[in-house]
């Protein structure tokens, strides 16, 4: 290959107590291109990309940077030699505002010694301009979604100076159809700019679009280093899994039941005004898989919450089985058969101090009391049971969560909500930063579930994925449902009409 390199790395390795994460990998990034590493949870894609942003240091192996020979001891002299990462798990500071996020660390200051925070908002204005997100830099980050939160952490990076490697680690996880479009057209620019971009992403479609080289690891090892002109999508999970098998679909034979929730007249008033949601009305039966799809802001999560009690404020009348309800704690929503499964599953599904087992059993301790004792064989029994069922890879159930890949990560928050023994399951992004084969695995699961007669509310940014799982879908869009679609009705420019892109907000149904 004849393109100039930017950045190269030989015989990296990384080795951690009693886990050889890296094995000897030598990676490539090519000037002005996107330089997409792929592969399954687990294959060292996140390790290889810290190393070289400076967050972990390499137990052997060299990094060149523009021919040279680098050492990289920290972040900080990571971006002062011009290489940025945008993180998949938020690295953001909820108590501060955005402005202070993007310049935490290279504040502009008056005189060297005050900071110049009017200068932090307009430059920061400019940025989410640049990213087409009217968010305001003065809000604070902890009262964003987690979806705006990934827009800050893509316009924190591009703020730092004199970039030769931006490293985007599943930057388009928590964003719409919409908002891909926009960082896309960034990237074009930055590749215009001679900036390499390397590039982690599980969707497949996206690596085909905008990817220039896609480099394959596998259990820590380099696979395949190839030109995407060259390639296909079976070609990519050949390497990363072993087999070429695309086909995405996870409906099972099922009976659908009779209505088991009902929702009239939803609002939830958004503070400052106006409405997070307004007037949604919908219903769900027993079995069913209801997808809830809309672009960045529509109110999908927050339709999620007000079902979880999270928004005790919300008017509107709420029905389980027949009989109104007031949704107003998540432990009331508990106790009556709902279950959650939250779009970050770091900060609001797991607790990272505790074993994986504590945190799978942690919604239902009731389950295992007797008087005020816990009877510890009955938690290991359904703990057990837990993890066959949804084929959770665990080499030891007391081990701290956080050894577990992303993939079996949100197995265990859906293990977790599914020991509450649920009527409704509700889940929100439940794909976010996995595998294509742990991807399958929790559709699969969601499937096998809705088949034994739970009620699922699905929330995805991805069209393929909501189309492949749901049997009727729901379209928000700021805070209305602008689309109902049956099963065979669902087409993607049915849904991105009914979002609301370049279309009229009002109610659509049967699009075609």
């Amino acid at each position: 290959m004849s393109e100039e390199l930017c950045l190269t790395g030989r015989g990296i390795s990384k080795i951690y107590p009693g886990t050889l994460a890296l094995n000897k990998v030598n990676f490539n990034v090519y000037r002005g291109k996107v330089n997409v590493l792929i592969g399954e949870n687990g294959a060292g894609k996140s390790t290889l990309m810290k190393i070289i942003a400076g967050i972990e240091q390499p137990t052997e192996g060299t990094i060149c940077l523009n021919g040279e020979e680098i050492h990289v001891k920290d972040t900080r002299d990571a971006s002062a030699k011009g290489i940025g990462i945008i993180h998949q798990e938020l690295n953001l500071f909820p108590n501060l505002t955005v402005a202070q996020n993007i310049f935490m660390g290279r504040e502009n200051t008056r005189y060297g010694i005050v900071l110049d925070n009017s200068q932090h908002l307009v430059k920061t204005k400019a940025l989410l301009e640049r990213l087409e997100h009217p968010i305001r830099p003065d809000t604070p980050v902890g009262d964003l979604r987690v979806g705006q939160q990934q827009i800050v952490e893509i316009a924190k990076t591009m703020a730092q100076q004199d970039l030769h490697v931006l490293i985007m680690d599943e930057p388009t996880s928590s964003l719409s159809t919409a908002e891909v479009e926009v960082l896309f057209r960034l990237i074009k620019e930055l590749k215009e700019q001679g900036i390499s971009i390397v590039y982690i992403s599980h969707r497949l479609e996206e690596i085909m679009k905008i990817g220039d080289y896609v480099t394959v690891l596998r259990d820590g090892r380099l696979v395949a280093e190839e030109q995407v002109r060259n390639i296909d999508i079976p070609w990519i999970v050949q390497n990363m899994v072993g087999h070429s098998d695309t086909k995405m679909d996870y409906h099972q034979e099922k009976t659908i039941g009779g209505e088991i929730l009902r929702v009239e007249a939803l609002s939830l008033p958004r503070k400052g005004g106006g409405y997070a949601l307004e007037n949604v009305s919908f219903s769900l039966r027993a079995g069913e898989i209801l997808g809830i799809y809309g672009l960045l802001g529509a109110g999908r999560t927050e339709l999620i919450e007000c079902l979880m009690g999270m928004h005790p404020e919300l008017t509107g009348d709420v029905y389980l089985a027949g009989e109104k309800i007031q949704p107003k704690s998540i432990w009331g929503q508990i106790k009556r058969g709902f279950a959650h499964v939250p779009e970050d599953r770091q900060r609001e599904g797991l607790v990272q101090t505790l074993s994986i087992a504590r945190n799978m059993t942690l919604s239902s301790l009731w389950n295992y009391t007797r008087g005020v004792h816990l009877d510890r064989k009955k938690e290991d029994e359904y703990i057990s049971k837990t993890i066959k069922d949804l084929e959770i890879k665990v080499p030891d159930r007391n081990l701290p969560i956080l050894v577990l890949s992303g993939g079996n990560q949100q197995k265990v928050v859906i293990g977790k909500g599914i020991l509450t023994s649920p009527k409704i399951l509700l889940l929100d992004e439940p794909s976010r930063g996995i595998d294509i084969g742990a991807k399958a695995d929790v559709f699969h699961i969601i499937a096998k579930f809705a088949s034994q007669g739970m009620g699922v509310i699905v929330v995805a940014s991805e069209l393929k994925e909501i189309m492949a799982i749901s049997d009727r879908i729901i379209v928000l869009s700021n805070g209305q449902v602008t689309g109902e679609l049956n099963r065979d009705e669902i087409t993607e420019e049915a849904l991105v009409k009914a979002s609301g892109v370049g279309h009229s907000s009002s109610r659509v149904k049967n699009i075609s």
